[in-house]
């Protein structure tokens, strides 16, 4: 095993309060962005590229990461989208046949800042109660007064658009263009492995960059609408929430999942806000209200929907709840082939209980086509 030089390391939050750890591979730097943590034991390497955490210092709250190394499929995206990572035990060597690299080459090649051989129990312990907040990891421990002023630079999370900084530039294709369907989704921040679950369902799809107008999105003729998950505030997706308002009254299917879910929302004049902590992890209960089901999910967001606003509304029927805080996961249009779920059906990080959405998506289609 190399022998890594180890660096002292900090964790500055906006509150003042100050953790120590060590900078990974003995590196300098410094990272800034919102802290929040991840409860999952596995997939270190598809929440460092999910679109939906840009911006954000990754508090991994499972004792070890790296053990297993990264592979070159199992990514969300091209690039690595977290602002920085915080660990307990940061494994150098991995122990997975096929694995690509170690996650320090990946980590490297990506130029990201990590550190460990932090107190995560502690430091999640005080997010918890404390509430998610800006923060910065640095190697400059000796210069505390000078970090804290960079740190109130930082713009807050609520209030920021971000889905600009993830998006697509341009308009491009995904899947077979011989498929049976065709769908126009709007990339506010979409995971390949949603692309991948419409495309393996038959669907050709064309995605379009998150300011897209839904005249462009309906020139291609689809056969349904998606809007996509992504990270920020939602309410700054103006452009977005203009094209949910005209793609529900196209009376062509609709479907949107976690940040696409809060702009169908916004679309139907249901504020969202910024949750003390939000649900970051792979094991949440979700309690299905239609069939009474439980089902247990991947959930990765900082903003909810306004729960009281949506029972008000005449229009709309609350189909999911979190079972932990009683908060909004699923809404549907009444007479609409229209619906939403706050959390990823397509991460299924161990059962499948919500591959269903998917499915239903398509038998809405199929139902418009005949």
């Amino acid at each position: 095993m190399k022998y890594h030089t180890k660096k002292s390391a900090l964790i500055l939050l906006a509150d003042g309060t100050i953790f120590y750890g060590k900078s990974v591979g003995g590196k300098e730097g410094t990272a800034v962005g919102e802290v929040c943590f991840n409860t999952g034991m596995t997939g270190y390497q598809e929440i460092f590229t999910d679109p939906s955490y840009f911006g954000q210092l990754m508090v991994t709250t499972n004792a070890h990461i790296g053990n297993y190394g990264t592979q070159e499929d199992e990514v969300e995206s091209e690039t690595v989208k977290i602002a920085g990572l915080i660990c307990k035990n940061f494994s150098y060597e991995y122990s997975r046949p096929s694995a690509d690299m170690s996650l320090l080459e990946f980590l490297d090649k990506n130029n990201l800042f990590a550190i460990s051989d932090v107190d995560t129990r502690a430091l999640v312990s005080y997010i918890r109660d404390n509430g998610a907040m800006n923060a910065l990891i640095s190697t400059r421990v000796d210069e505390i007064d000078a970090l804290k002023e960079e740190l109130k630079q930082v713009p807050s999370m609520e209030g920021l658009e971000l889905s600009s900084k993830v998006s697509t530039k341009e308009p491009y294709y995904y899947g077979d263009e011989n498929s049976t369907y065709r769908i126009s989704a709007l990339d506010i921040g979409i995971k390949k492995n949603i692309l991948r679950n419409l495309a393996k369902r038959g669907a050709y799809i064309k995605v379009f960059p998150y300011n897209a107008s839904f005249e462009e999105m309906k020139a291609w003729n689809p056969d349904g609408y998606f809007i996509s998950n992504g990270p920020g505030d939602p309410e700054p997706l103006t452009d977005a929430i203009a094209a949910a308002k005209k793609m529900i009254t196209s009376d062509k299917p609709l479907f949107g999942i976690c940040l696409g879910h809060q702009v169908l929302a916004l679309a139907n004049g249901v504020s969202t806000y910024k949750m003390h902590n939000g649900h970051r992890g792979i094991n949440h209960p979700i309690l299905n209200l239609v069939t009474g089901k439980g089902e247990i999910t991947s959930q990765n967001h900082g903003f909810a929907v306004n729960r009281e606003e949506t029972e008000a509304n005449p229009e709309l029927e609350i189909t999911h709840v979190h079972l932990n805080d009683q908060t909004v996961a699923g809404i549907r249009m009444k007479g609409k082939d229209v619906f939403s779920v706050q959390y990823h059906p397509e991460a299924s990080p161990g059962p499948h209980d919500a591959d269903y959405l998917f499915d239903q998506f398509f038998d809405m289609i199929k139902t418009g086509k005949n």
